[in-house]
């Protein structure tokens, strides 16, 4: 931290906030606040954990950047979603919060008896966490993003709240109006 002093006034000067989605990190909001659930202390994540996830951001897969080009600043249908989630022991690719909505997307490996074995162990563990696990090849990705885009949007339609806001009654609105005089 400067001061700076100009003829008769100082004023201090901080060093910039982070760029959004940086943060300083520790678990802090910057106004101090633990950045820990309070209904959820369990979901704390592992350094380790997070440290894997920012990496896999980083170096995503073709089909998860198409698909992340689509879903990422409110895209589809104004839902938020977020990637490379930790959730549990599990990195998920996509989440989408409002809806408690997973969306996975598999290469090649996934589809031996072994890799079918682990989806399924790592769908229930998400699924026991009140998510919907939604799964995709990355070949779907690639050649039908609109096929895909459609059933993630369907599946958020069904789960996402909807807000509904009071309606106005033509009765009590009449009565609580003045008359023109």
């Amino acid at each position: 931290m400067s001061v700076i002093a100009l003829d008769t006034f100082a004023r201090t000067v901080s060093p910039p906030l982070p760029l959004a989605g940086e943060g300083w990190g520790e678990g802090v909001s910057a106004k101090g606040l633990s950045m820990v659930d309070p209904e959820h202390p369990a979901w704390k994540v592992s350094a380790q954990l997070r440290a894997n996830a920012r990496s896999l951001r980083r170096n995503s897969t073709d089909a998860e950047r198409i698909l992340w080009s689509e879903l990422r600043g409110n895209r589809l249908s104004g839902t938020s979603f977020r990637r490379q989630v930790p959730i549990e022991r599990y990195i998920a690719d996509f989440v989408c919060h409002a809806a408690k909505l997973v969306i996975e997307l598999d290469g090649g490996q996934h589809f031996s008896d072994q890799g079918e074995r682990m989806d399924a162990e790592r769908s229930a563990v998400i699924e026991a966490k009140g998510f919907h696990v939604l799964r995709f090849s990355n070949l779907d990705v690639m050649t039908n993003r609109s096929g895909v885009l459609e059933t993630i949007a369907a599946a958020v339609a069904e789960r996402a709240p909807t807000l509904t806001l009071p309606r106005k009654r033509g009765r009590e609105q009449k009565r609580h109006e003045k008359p023109n005089r």
